[in-house]
């Protein structure tokens, strides 16, 4: 499939875990990938330490999703490839594992964190970011000014586009939300409740 869809991707993304693509499997199609000249990118680490973050790190991957498993040493391989760690933590909810992302390492480790909800219909049913801003701040014990750049501006990065979007800087794209709220931290902090009150895209106004 990959000379088929190499002209219309940006990246592929391979779900590294043993049961489903153990590391010799991913390395194999991910490298296909990259002489095809897509970018890659890997869940990894999520139901075990299977290798994956350290492979993510051999890629030069951009980024590695998950990682709910990864040990100290996949972190330091992380780190010295640069590769962004995208946590997920409503799939670790939604699952009813207590296994979260070391945040808090990766944090002090100097990398640039993601958040993301995951949103699908098996692991992750949410597509409320103040709900992931909650699990991060109570459960992976970042603060909301961490989360909520997670959420933005390091997220933009991790698709390659922080120069165009994912904070209020001139030249970028005006996308973004008018929340009903007092102070910014209140996004973590109130949960299960939809804050939003305008959300303007390309300086308009779309909601």
């Amino acid at each position: 499939m990959l000379p088929a869809i190499a002209a219309l991707a940006e990246y592929c993304d391979v779900f590294c875990e043993l049961g489903v693509f153990p590391v010799e499997d991913a390395r194999r199609v991910l490298r296909a990938a990259q002489a095809h000249g897509l970018g890659v990118r890997l869940h990894a680490d999520q139901l075990e330490n299977s290798g994956g973050a350290r492979l993510a790190a051999e890629l030069g991957a951009a980024t590695a999703d998950h990682l709910e498993h990864t040990d100290a040493a996949g972190i330091e391989a992380l780190r010295e490839a640069r590769v962004q760690p995208v946590l997920l933590p409503g799939s670790v909810y939604a699952l009813g594992s207590r296994r979260y992302p070391d945040a808090r390492a990766m944090i002090n480790a100097g990398l640039a964190v993601v958040l993301a909800t995951d949103f699908n219909p098996g692991s992750s049913p949410t597509p409320s970011m103040p709900m992931i801003l909650s699990l991060a701040a109570t459960q992976m014990k970042m603060t909301p000014d961490e989360a909520i750049t997670a959420s933005t501006v390091n997220a933009a990065y991790s698709l390659g586009r922080g120069g165009e979007v994912g904070s209020l800087e001139p030249g970028k794209r005006a996308d973004f939300v008018i929340h009903d709220c007092a102070d910014h931290r209140e996004l973590a902090y109130f949960f299960g409740l939809q804050p939003a009150r305008e959300v303007y895209i390309g300086g308009e106004r779309a909601l």
